[in-house]
């Protein structure tokens, strides 16, 4: 069952144009060191939310449900594993912050949020977004992680993520592993994404170290497939992106493991125009920057966006 890029990016759109007002809201008052235990919340945070996600869909469509939109009963079973996968990452990571060596760390509690699902399909689709999402996030993560125990537990949430991920492309027939390298987002990447679908998180939380930047997403009206070299429109949903001098050229940068791949980003109504480099295949990440020389969280002027990517090689 294969989507076009025009139903991706609408429900892309659609959950992550409300991040950019999260952002003020989730800051923490004063910097939060990026330590263990908070990259443990942080990836908590994520959990619940993949948690909350699958309770919900599971709640609002039955297997029949599933039938109907073309997913046999094996899919179903699947996705009922898929689902306690991510509620057993929920309770991992919450018994392992409060039993820590240090006298425990309080987790974060789950958030009220909003996804936009209205059939099996579009659950389908979200929970291969969120899956992928859920790799550069534990893959990102990794390399600010002192303790080896830590990374190991991490490492070992990853690969699962990634199971997850391939299982679901596969489902909506997209390739299962459409590059050799997966994506490290940084902490502020990711919560940018998982910011699109928190409407409100518990007053009592503990602050996270991470900031949302302005959201970007993917025009819905660009045509299908989406491939190496071409020209496609991402748009600065209810803001505007300037240059501080007013003059000075913005950037696209779409990010690998072995550095940003850079473009020129050309200013049109709503948004700007970038380039698809080659080199980039499946789920991938563009931000907006005003340097074309390194991407750093003190780079970033807005994103990621998501761009699903079609792989033009041998299958």
């Amino acid at each position: 069952m294969k989507f076009s890029s025009a139903v991706v990016a609408g429900v892309v759109a659609a959950g992550l144009s409300i991040a950019a007002p999260l952002a003020a809201e989730k800051r923490a008052d004063g910097p939060v060191a990026v330590t263990d235990d908070a990259i443990l919340n942080y990836a908590l945070t994520l959990e619940h939310l993949e948690d909350t996600f699958y309770r919900t869909g599971l709640s609002n469509f039955s297997e029949s449900d599933f039938a109907a939109a073309g997913f046999d009963s094996k899919f179903y079973n699947n996705i009922k594993e898929v689902a306690n996968d991510e509620k057993t990452h929920v309770e991992f990571l919450t018994k392992a912050l409060t039993g820590n060596a240090d006298g425990g760390f309080t987790p974060v509690k789950e958030c009220k949020y909003s996804f936009p699902v209205t059939d099996v399909k579009s659950f389908v689709l979200v929970s291969s977004i969120l899956e992928g999402v859920g790799v550069t996030a534990y893959l990102g993560a990794a390399a600010q992680i002192l303790n080896k125990g830590t990374l190991t537990a991490a490492g070992s949430i990853l690969t699962v993520e990634a199971r997850h991920s391939a299982f679901l492309r596969a489902a909506l027939s997209q390739l299962p592993f459409p590059q050799p390298f997966d994506v490290p987002l940084t902490l502020d990447e990711v919560f940018t994404l998982a910011a699109g679908f928190i409407v409100e998180c518990p007053a009592d939380n503990p602050p996270l170290p991470v900031k949302a930047f302005p959201s970007l997403v993917l025009d819905p009206t660009t045509p299908s497939p989406i491939v190496g070299d071409q020209e496609i429109t991402i748009l600065t949903p209810g803001y505007e992106l300037k240059p501080a001098d007013g003059n000075s050229p913005v950037f696209g940068a779409w990010i690998t493991v072995t550095g940003p791949i850079f473009v020129d980003a050309v200013k049109v109504y709503g948004g700007f125009k970038v380039k698809v480099p080659k080199e980039v295949n499946g789920q991938s990440y563009v931000v907006l920057t005003g340097c074309n020389e390194t991407v750093t969280d003190d780079t970033v002027a807005a994103g990621p966006a998501i761009v699903e990517v079609s792989c033009i090689c041998l299958l």
